[in-house]
């Protein structure tokens, strides 16, 4: 269950991280996008098309490309994914049930469930991805393939609002910051 909970970053935010963004060396943007988007192709594209004017300019770059993706592309971006455990406090019955979902989820589809939950409060989470999770197993293979595809690129979104937000990346779990200016 690949989680990135972030808020839209004030106005003005981005635009030092963005300007760090576009100077930084191109290796080094690189790995940042993959911290966005696991996928190679998806990253390498991305850091070619620098500079990017504005923040705008820079998410509609990552939709397009996100669109591009091969299911190849797709598979290795969703392989860097992990599912976040829930917090150590949280009830058993809480974690059972998200782990058998989780399973249950990998066992028809072959890959993490992935979900963007960015316009839900924390304590929604859980109930968000059971609930996510639930309806998605009813999907054909070919409907599942379109709506991962388009949460990953929801994911790619906010995680590269939060690359060129001042303020700087939170992580989730498994995911470190992308370089040391942000």
């Amino acid at each position: 269950m690949p989680v990135q909970t972030r808020g839209t970053a004030p106005p003005g935010a981005h635009s030092a991280g963005l300007a760090r963004f576009n100077a930084a060396p191109r290796a080094e943007a690189e790995a940042a996008l993959l911290e966005c988007c696991g996928s190679h192709r998806w990253a390498l594209r991305m850091a070619a098309h620098r500079p990017f004017p504005d923040l705008d300019a820079l998410l509609a770059a990552s939709d397009e490309a996100g669109y591009d993706l091969s299911p190849t592309d797709i598979a290795e971006a969703l392989a860097g994914e992990t599912a976040p455990c829930l917090h150590h406090a949280a009830p058993r019955a809480a974690h059972l049930a998200l782990r058998a979902a989780h399973a249950a989820y990998e066992s028809r589809f072959g890959h993490v469930f992935v979900i963007s939950l960015d316009a839900h409060r924390p304590s929604q989470h859980v109930d968000q991805v059971l609930a996510g999770i639930r309806a998605r197993l009813a999907h054909d293979p070919d409907e599942e393939r379109a709506v991962t595809a388009d949460e990953m690129r929801r994911l790619a979104r906010e995680r590269i609002i939060e690359l060129v937000t001042d303020e700087g990346p939170t992580r989730g779990p498994g995911r470190s910051a992308p370089f040391g200016m942000l």
